[in-house]
Parts: structure tokens; sequence; C-alpha cells
């Protein structure tokens, strides 16, 4: 069974939560990959529509958006998600696991994307 640490982040705001996920909660996540917007109702989260931006599995690998499947894999890199080069140039090949949730993923960070906090549909309906 999967059990999460999913960190929900609120941009308005300007801050985050951490919420423990176990059994059905968690299965719910599981297949899902970087960018995809999930529903908090499934989660137990109330409102609001989540996206999730990355993470991290048990052995604190980063999750990386390009790389395809949920599988570990070496990559050269010059930036980004996984590597922070000293130098100009520097390119270094660095483990990294793939975009997908899997079962050995262990932490999860996602962003609101809409919720109770953001009123957008009432306003437009005003304005019309």
């Amino acid at each position: 069974m999967a059990k999460f640490q999913l960190i929900v982040s609120d941009p308005k705001n300007k801050t985050s939560k951490a919420a423990s996920l176990e059994g059905t909660k968690a299965q719910a996540l599981v297949g899902k990959s970087i960018g995809e917007e999930v529903d908090g109702k499934l989660l137990g989260l109330g409102n609001v529509k989540l996206r999730i931006t990355g993470g991290t599995d048990k052995d604190g690998v980063p999750m990386r958006f390009d790389i395809q499947g949920a599988a570990r894999k070496r990559a050269i890199l010059s930036g980004g998600v996984g590597f922070k080069p000293g130098d100009e140039g520097e390119r270094r090949r660095k483990l990294l696991r793939g975009r997908v949730v899997s079962e050995e993923t262990l932490q999860i960070n996602s962003v609101i994307v809409s919720g109770a906090e953001a009123p957008a549909a009432p306003v437009e309906a005003a304005k019309a």
C-alpha cells in the first residue's frame, strides 16, 4: 500500500502545509504525472484543485518532468531540477526518477490551482 507525504503550496498566501496520505487516498495519486491536476476531494483536502509539481523517492532522488515513466535513470544535466552547476558549462550525470508517481515515491509536491480561496466562477457570472 502506498504512503505519501503531500506538500501543498498556496501561491496566494505564500504558505505550504504537509499532509500524510495512506490507503485509498494515496492510491488516487499512483500513476499521475508531474503537471497533472488532481481533485482535492479524492485526497480528503476539500474543494481544491492541485497540480503535481514534483517529488522525491524514499532515498531522496528527485523526480524530473522530462524523464518518462517512474523508474530511476541516470541523465546528463547542465542545470534545472536535480543539479546546480558550480561552473559555467558544467554538465554531470545524475540519478533521477521519472515523472510518474509510483509506490516508491515518498514525497509529492503540489500547488493549489483553484479552490475555495479562488472564487473565479461567481466573479465572472457577476460581470456578465
